[in-house]
């Protein structure tokens, strides 16, 4: 009887959660001060503070792109993880309700479209190389039954199962950027530039000894969203970018004939 893959793969989304707060980790290390503005005296006029966010500071600015964008309807992640083990690519749209729709690639081929239209199941579709990779200890016969089985038609899962929960860390938000604390400290106010042409400001935290740092680039025109985090250096580096905000999540269940329901 073929073997259904049951897949966790949670270094992999370890990773991508780790990168998605590496800016908020580091910055609530560091022990160095925002450059404030200083207070005008009696001996000179107050000036209009340059820059598209006036006065305020870097803390404060990302603490309002953090806070904008944990707030979102909706919106879409881009991933690109290089991790020793399993640098990892996904691309998922994602929703307050609970929606969400994309794929995760995990080292050079191993793919997973994943699909949760609602709260009970999760859709999960894995291409050949991960099918073969989750039941490489089986004999030949039954990976080739395995893959017969299961290329192109989707497994359906609980979403309460374990593990579909590690794979579903990647669609909540609250996850995926919950670990970010506010008042962050030693922020520094980079320049303007644009993000798939939407005006930014990059605000860099530098780790420790110069070995690390963290990007996150601010929208600088209507709601101050987070659009990229750039982490450079050690273990995790890599880039996410936020983008389609407000867009609805397109995940609707495959049709009957296209799953295998793993629970029969």
């Amino acid at each position: 009887m073929p073997v259904h893959p049951r897949t966790r793969p949670t270094v992999a989304v370890a990773a991508v959660l780790c990168a998605a707060l590496a800016f908020g980790a580091t910055a609530c290390g560091s022990t160095t001060d925002d450059a404030k503005p200083t207070k005008p005296t009696q001996a000179t006029k107050p000036t209009k503070p340059a820059g598209p966010f006036g006065d305020l500071t870097g803390s404060q600015i990302v603490d309002k792109a953090f806070t904008a964008t944990k707030s979102a309807k909706s919106l879409t992640v881009d991933v690109d993880i290089k991790t020793a083990v399993d640098p990892t690519k996904a691309y998922l749209s994602l929703d307050g309700k609970g929606h969400c729709a994309g794929t995760v690639t995990m080292g050079v081929d191993r793919t997973v479209e994943l699909i949760k239209a609602d709260d009970k199941n999760v859709y999960l579709r894995f291409d050949e190389a991960f099918l073969r990779e989750q039941v490489k200890e089986e004999s030949q016969e039954v990976q080739d039954a395995t893959v017969k089985e299961l290329r192109g038609r989707w497994m359906k899962t609980p979403a309460s199962d374990p593990d579909s929960k590690d794979m579903l860390a990647l669609c909540d938000l609250d996850e995926l950027l919950g670990g970010f604390e506010q008042g962050a400290s030693g922020i520094v106010k980079g320049k303007e530039t644009t993000i798939d042409g939407q005006p930014a400001l990059a605000l860099t935290e530098p780790g420790t000894g110069g070995e690390t740092s963290s990007t996150v680039y601010v929208a600088t025109k209507g709601t101050p969203y987070v659009l990229r985090i750039v982490t450079k250096g050690g273990e995790e580096p890599g880039t996410l970018t936020f983008s389609q905000y407000g867009k609805p999540v397109a995940a609707k269940v495959p049709a009957a004939k296209d799953i295998v329901d793993i629970e029969d």
